[in-house]
């Protein structure tokens, strides 16, 4: 790309030809106001805010819409520039309503402070202005669209990022109106997102509306908790009080987007039924009791129960979403006290891959990388609600690359497939070892004899062979592998297909993991067969040997077998029947009251400093944004008093910083390892019935996203199965 030189407001700067005068002015900090300009969007220039003055062009000129020049100079206060901006602003004031003092973006509207340089303040206007009648988007974003101003920053976020044509604009002239076509509810599972686009108050968040004001509100930066992206977020609350969360920039993780998901999961915090005191189970009756008590009956408890049983009958479940360090400090407190069950993958059916010594799980390539990927192939992934800011990418990529998949059900994709398999669940790991044999006729120098011999007597159609030859003749492309599969009786031979297929073809791969910190659970040795950062363990029982067979003491941290495990029924009448269940939990609804024996309080995401690792392997720590309510303490807390009351050594952690620091050093002490297989496994035949599934929903994955009103009030908040409709794509 070539390099033109230009000067704006007397700096002499180089930028690449073809780029935008705003873009460069933004590049090096000179402001230039705008409404429609957004530099994730195409330009539209309609709204003209943007006007500057370019030497020997008679007028101004819109700095969005303008390409510079060679030897290109640019004034952007001159009294041309400015008396065309102006100008621009009464036209936008003409109809625009005056309700700031009760408007919901009221001290942070974009139109408000541009208003005060290039406002006037008298109106030469004297006629009735415009009103539209506000439309219904459903139960996520309020409207007041009589405030609009017709940037189409909504509409082309639809168009070009999501895919899908949910918002457009019909009528003309001063009839024009922004909506939905057929005055329906946004469906988008990142609707959200034009509340942050929108440089005005025509649309504003649901359920934060009318709550506060911006001025009374502090930011806090933490990390969204609910998929393994890891996505950067702001948390805006007065006093102890969540209000709203907003994206924080970050281009390598979620760039300047945030899921549904992630925004308005916070509900939970502030709407629901939260646990207050401790509390333990008299008689069938709940009795709140002090602190001192709750754990001196825990302590008692396992100090039975373990004692017996050497620990055998004593399990461990932690939730996806709970931090770094409360896993660190639970599996070294369980294996402290003579047990070694302790696992967090409930929806988990293999596990013949335990005790291979990888470190951790999850992708072995950044995620930013998926934006310019010339060829990715899908299997089993339903990115749209597993992870939706991962859908945005792989839509990206489709403006030049080829993407592909390998799915047992309907897809609900934002992007067209150039080829797509939809083999039975149960032959998942034979129609994507068959891409694996084309790619070997066109490379056969890789794979092992073993690996061959495996493969030998399975055969690739065209549809395969055009697969592979994709991937292969790509220099960037890449396989990407679905939750499902995590969960798919085959799991470990379709972790075996993908890493050999992209050996074969040089391609990146990794899979999605369930919740956001499973990658972080891994890392930490909240699983039976090894301890923290890949250190040897004493074998213990996974989750599916604990769900299953019966145990007589449970210990649960921020976890919901009966709701979250694949097992759920058989979870279900287990936890009822045991001696004794232990949850620490936020929440005091939900079925755990039902076969919780002792309940501690502990706190939730936001409230608690902590550490989560994304499914690239990306440490990001965060402090509190806000304090537990009542008697709740963080879980790391709680569970390092416990240990204390064993009496154990190396509990004496006076913050969470400590505790993640002794995790990393080990951590680095080993490396991030991922052990491949040497041996191919064994193709263990499975029915139709053990390879299905109905897959938990997007807003069922944890028990804060289960709480969260606005989320449950959306069309996609109910379980659905794994077969869902496809949309059409743009």
């Amino acid at each position: 790309m070539g390099k033109v030189h230009l000067e704006i407001d007397g700096n002499k700067l180089e930028a690449e030809v073809g780029s935008m005068i705003i873009e460069v002015a933004d590049k090096v900090g000179i402001d230039i106001p705008r409404f429609c300009y957004h530099k994730k969007l195409s330009v539209a220039a309609n709204c003209r805010m943007c006007m500057v003055d370019v030497s020997n062009i008679p007028k101004a000129v819109p700095a969005c819409a303008t390409p510079v020049a060679e030897g290109m100079i640019i004034q952007t206060k001159t009294p041309k520039a400015i008396d065309a901006q102006k100008s621009v602003m009464e036209f936008l004031l003409i109809n625009h309503p005056l309700d700031c003092p009760v408007c919901d973006q009221g001290g942070e509207c974009e139109l408000q402070d541009l208003s005060v340089g290039y406002g006037e303040d008298i109106s030469r206007f004297t006629e009735g202005k415009r009103v539209v009648e506000d439309k219904n988007l459903g139960p996520l974003i309020a409207t007041d669209m009589t405030r609009c101003i017709h940037c189409t920053r909504c509409v082309r976020f639809g168009q070009e990022v999501v895919g899908i044509r949910e918002m457009g604009a019909t009528g003309r002239g001063e009839h024009v109106e922004i909506g939905t076509y057929i005055e329906g509810a946004i469906e988008s599972e990142v609707s959200a997102n034009i509340i942050d686009l929108c440089p005005v108050g025509a649309l504003t968040a649901k359920p934060s509306l009318f709550k506060a004001r911006a001025w009374e509100l502090r930011q806090s930066a933490s990390i969204a908790a609910h998929d393994c992206l890891g996505s950067n977020v702001y948390v805006h609350h007065r006093g102890r009080e969540i209000i709203r969360v907003v994206p924080r920039e970050n281009e390598s993780i979620n760039e300047v987007w945030l899921s549904d998901r992630d925004r308005f999961s916070y509900q939970a915090l502030t709407d629901s039924e939260r646990l207050l005191k401790p509390r333990i189970k008299q008689n069938g009756e709940w009795q709140d009791t002090e602190w001192e008590t709750a754990l001196n009956a825990v302590v008692s408890e396992m100090k039975r129960i373990i004692g017996a049983s050497n620990g055998e009958d004593f399990g461990v479940l932690v939730g996806n979403n709970i931090t770094t360090e409360e896993s660190y400090l639970a599996q070294k407190f369980i294996r402290g006290v003579g047990c070694n069950n302790i696992d967090f993958r409930v929806r988990r059916r293999d596990f013949s891959g335990d005790g291979r010594g990888s470190v951790r799980s999850g992708f072995n390539f950044p995620m930013e990388k998926i934006d310019h990927m010339d060829a990715t192939l899908l299997i089993a992934a339903d990115l749209r609600h597993e992870q939706p800011l991962t859908s945005l990418r792989v839509r990206k990529s489709t403006g030049f690359g080829k993407v592909m998949a390998i799915n047992p059900f309907d897809g609900e994709y934002n992007f067209r497939l150039t080829q797509e398999l939809q083999p039975e669940a149960k032959m998942l790991a034979q129609e994507f070892a068959a891409v694996l044999v084309a790619a070997d006729a066109i490379n056969p120098d890789v794979l092992s004899a073993e690996a061959k011999e495996w493969l030998n007597g399975i055969e690739a159609n065209d549809t395969h062979q055009q697969i592979a030859k994709n991937l292969v003749d790509n220099e960037a492309s890449c396989i990407l592998m679905g939750v499902y599969v995590q969960e798919h009786p085959q799991a470990e031979i379709i972790n075996w297909l993908a890493e050999s297929l992209a050996s074969v073809t040089q391609s990146d791969w990794g899979y999605m993991t369930l919740g956001c910190n499973a990658a972080g659970n891994k890392i930490a040795g909240a699983v039976p067969m090894q301890s923290a950062a890949g250190g040897k363990s004493e074998p213990g029982k996974n989750a599916k040997q604990m769900l299953t067979s019966g145990l007589k003491s449970y210990f649960l941290i921020n976890c919901e077998p009966d709701v979250e495990s694949v097992w759920s029924k058989q979870a279900l009448q287990n936890l009822q029947n045991a001696e004794c269940v232990i949850a620490l939990t936020p929440f005091a609804d939900g079925r755990v009251p039902e076969y919780a024996d002792i309940m501690l309080p502990i706190a939730g995401c936001y409230e608690t400093s902590g550490t989560y690792i994304n499914v690239e392997g990306k440490w990001q720590s965060f402090a509190a944004s806000v304090s537990a309510p009542g008697d709740a303490r963080p879980g790391w807390k709680v569970l390092r008093v416990l240990a204390n009351l064993f009496e154990l050594s190396g509990f004496d952690y006076e913050s969470s910083k400590q505790v993640i620091d002794e995790l990393h050093e080990k951590f680095e002490a080993v490396g991030d390892i991922r052990v491949a297989r040497k041996v191919p496994p064994p193709l263990m035949q499975v029915s139709e019935q053990e390879a299905s599934r109905e897959c938990l929903g997007l807003y069922m994955v944890d028990p804060m996203v289960r709480r969260a009103k606005a989320l449950q009030q959306t069309p996609k908040a109910s379980t659905h199965p794994i077969s869902i409709s496809r949309v059409k794509t743009i």
